[in-house]
């Protein structure tokens, strides 16, 4: 593979992370906004959050890109592909995670709100002060799932010619006629990848855990030799 080649599969790892990092972002704000929605006492803010997850939940992140890039713009909007399948990913993924952040707020025991109530917290302080600290807890790990999913759904964005790692790959492949091993290293790239994001989840759930005086998750060689969490 010539420098060339070479250097162009690094500007579509660049333009990878930035595909994956934007929509996890942006996607962690559909999440919480949708997921405090449908927890909301007020039926009209629960609908709003429950028809946003449904909606976005059933369809294809493909389809949903292709309607950015080649639908919208006859409504009189034009995004640029790079955004479009930014918005596209957070809005997909979103959906899913306004579902776990729903499930780690109704997860906090009863008895700790109560408590709240009991000392005079308004609703937003209940939220914030006792409620999302430990949510968030437990949020991690499928967050953890729903981020090495992202990574692995913005291979779509090159259908559109977001110049991605995987459009990379295929233009070194047409170039050198060489499948086998250039496919070979777009495997170990998004494996390693995955293994970069997953350890930063894991980071964060430990620092988080014993924030909350918990026991930390145990990391992979201890759970390999049979360690648990306490």
């Amino acid at each position: 593979m010539s420098p060339q080649l070479f250097a162009y599969l690094l500007e579509g790892l660049l333009t990878t992370l930035q595909l994956t990092v934007g929509a996890a972002v942006l996607g962690l704000a559909f999440s919480f906004a949708a997921g405090i929605a449908t927890c909301s006492p007020n039926i009209v803010v629960r609908g709003i959050g429950r028809c946003y997850i449904e909606l976005f939940r059933g369809i294809s992140a493909l389809v949903l890109l292709f309607w950015f890039v080649f639908a919208l713009p006859y409504a009189g909007w034009q995004l640029e592909p790079m955004w479009a399948g930014i918005l596209a990913l957070a809005l997909n993924i979103g959906a899913y995670g306004a579902e776990v952040v729903r499930g780690g707020i109704v997860a906090v025991p009863v008895a700790q709100i109560e408590a709240a109530v009991a000392l005079n917290f308004t609703r937003s302080q209940r939220m914030r002060l006792v409620v999302l600290p430990q949510a968030i807890a437990r949020m991690l790990p499928p967050f953890g799932n729903l981020l090495i999913e992202l990574l692995k759904g913005t291979s779509v964005a090159y259908i559109v010619l977001i110049p991605d790692l995987t459009f990379a790959g295929q233009i070194v492949r047409n170039a050198t006629g060489d499948s086998a091993s250039v496919f070979t290293a777009l495997l170990i790239l998004y494996a390693v990848l995955a293994v970069i994001f997953t350890t930063i989840v894991r980071l964060i759930e430990r620092r988080v855990a014993k924030s909350l005086g918990r026991q930390p998750t145990p990391g992979f060689f201890a759970r390999i030799k049979g360690v648990r969490a306490q």
